[in-house]
């Protein structure tokens, strides 16, 4: 059974089968747990995620090795059971993209976001000593 939820995009219909659960939610947003993948309007490495309980709330998100072709985040044992996986399930690396006014476009590759597609569950963990910032501008 479909349900619709009005959001800056407009009115999106999605199947409730289809969200993503953040399970601990998101930096600074604990108390929102469930999104949507939107429909990509055009071909690129960028799509938004919205929030199902908070229409306001939106984030673009992208495969950060389309970009830096060497980041790889593995989940430990406790991220893979929060994720509900096993230690062979696949699961995703995701960067929240900023695009500031200056159109000088940031990944948060400091906080990526882990998502596991057999389960639909995603959590946002803290890269501890890592390399990348929570602003990496792309690479010239």
């Amino acid at each position: 059974m479909k349900q619709t939820i009005m959001t800056r995009f407009g009115e999106v219909e999605f199947d409730p089968q289809n969200i993503v659960r953040f399970v601990e939610g998101l930096i600074g947003f604990e108390n929102l747990h469930d999104f949507i993948v939107m429909p990509n309007r055009k071909n690129g490495p960028l799509f938004w995620i919205q929030s199902v309980e908070d229409p306001d709330i939106a984030f673009v998100l992208t495969d950060p090795t389309n970009f830096f072709l060497d980041y790889k985040v593995v989940p430990d044992g406790r991220e893979r059971d929060k994720l509900g996986i096993g230690k062979d399930d696949e699961c995703h690396a995701l960067a929240v993209v900023t695009v500031p006014p200056d159109r000088k476009v940031t990944l948060n590759l400091m906080a990526p976001l882990l998502f596991a597609p057999a389960t639909n569950r995603a959590i946002q963990v803290v890269l501890e000593n890592s390399p990348y910032k929570t602003r990496e501008p792309l690479p010239v």
